[in-house]
């Protein structure tokens, strides 16, 4: 059955980002080891991608890969209370003879592989209620989500988990395979883009429960309308978006997300892993329903990080290059409003890299609308 989706105007996760402070002029470059924010008066180091000024924004993102040190807020096996990781040893069924802390991704808490005493393997995540929150509330939702995804979706199978009100932990099998290249290789774009239309496939009905599922993490200029402190400093970040605000507004406003389709809704490579011979999506706690199509935009706008045009992908790619312009540009708008109006509101405690890898994100989808609106100039 379709379902008309509910817009979260970007309210989720506001507790989890922090302020993003811009200077008159920016200059390009990438960071070595990461990437960072550099004006022409001084440099700030804020999570590893490096911006540079066009006609249109401040900030922009053209040739810029995905950075390989991501989130910065991950827990390490060592640092867990002994308490909690004697439940995961007895969750397994036998003692953690090793564990490797993983530093990809964002989120916060722990996320490593472990190797058991009885030779087996796992992935491990966990969050604590006390210390993330947040964290533990996704970590809820993966679990109901996990639980109810067929087997020919290519995720890893959730082996076990457990809550106790104050650590939530999800025990998956361990995938032998690493992230996707950043810059994209096309082969492997290739391949997960392929993958994306296979699992539209899979997952067009939804097999979830839809009471369980996230709002889309879509949408923000028309709550921003009402509040003039975080519309400025998107202004800041595009004074092409500041001068357009109405039209991006409109098609936030008219934009429909019907859809039957049950989306992963955090589709970028760091929830990616490859194997020779499989693509797996990792990951799941903002999955919604709607438009089978949705996951492929933002996908392939985030292509353009490593230098890619979308356009040419998004008019050969089965899912998108049948879609009205309309629609195209709606879900562009959707996404970029809600990264940026989430990066402009964030308070001071959270991740900069998370908030640097937003604005990337949502500046990438506002050049390609902006390109598709005939206004490259600005």
């Amino acid at each position: 059955m379709a379902v008309r989706a509910r817009l979260r105007g970007g309210r989720e996760g506001r507790g989890a980002t922090a302020a993003l402070s811009t200077h008159d002029r920016w200059s390009v470059g990438h960071g070595g080891s990461g990437v960072f924010l550099k004006s022409h008066r001084h440099s700030l180091k804020n999570g590893g991608i490096t911006m540079t000024r066009d006609p249109g924004e401040r900030l922009t993102v053209a040739g810029l890969g995905m950075p390989e040190a991501t989130g910065s807020r991950r827990m390490d096996w060592a640092a867990m209370p002994r308490e909690a990781t004697a439940r995961i040893e007895r969750m397994l069924g036998s003692p953690v003879a090793h564990a490797i802390s993983q530093r990809g991704g964002f989120s916060e808490g722990l996320a490593a592989r472990v190797r058991l005493e009885n030779g087996k393997r796992a992935f491990i995540k966990a969050a604590s209620s006390l210390m993330a929150p947040a964290e533990a509330d996704f970590h809820r939702r993966e679990i109901a989500v996990s639980e109810q995804l067929p087997g020919e979706v290519p995720v890893p199978r959730l082996l076990d988990a457990y809550d106790d009100g104050t650590w939530v932990v999800l025990a998956f099998e361990e995938i032998p395979g690493q992230l996707p290249a950043q810059p994209w290789r096309r082969e492997e774009l290739n391949r997960v883009l392929a993958a994306v239309t296979d699992m539209a496939e899979v997952l067009t009905p939804s097999p979830v429960n839809e009471a369980i599922l996230s709002r889309p993490r879509l949408g923000g200029w028309l709550a921003m309308a009402d509040d003039a402190v975080v519309r400025g400093k998107v202004g800041e970040l595009s004074p092409w978006a500041g001068r357009h605000f109405d039209r991006l507004a409109a098609l936030e406003g008219n934009a429909s997300l019907d859809g039957a389709t049950l989306l992963h809704g955090d589709l970028y490579p760091f929830n990616i892993m490859l194997t020779a011979d499989r693509v797996f999506v990792v990951d799941w706690p903002h999955a919604w329903v709607g438009p089978r199509h949705c996951d492929a935009v933002t996908l392939i706008s985030s292509a353009s990080l490593s230098g890619l045009d979308p356009q040419p992908i998004a008019e050969s790619h089965p899912l998108t290059r049948g879609l009205d312009p309309v629609q195209l540009n709606e879900v562009l708008a959707l996404h970029a409003g809600f990264l940026l109006r989430t990066a402009a509101g964030a308070g001071p405690d959270a991740d900069p890299r998370l908030i640097a890898m937003m604005t990337a994100l949502g500046l990438a989808s506002l050049r390609w609308l902006r390109r598709r609106m005939g206004d490259v100039g600005g």
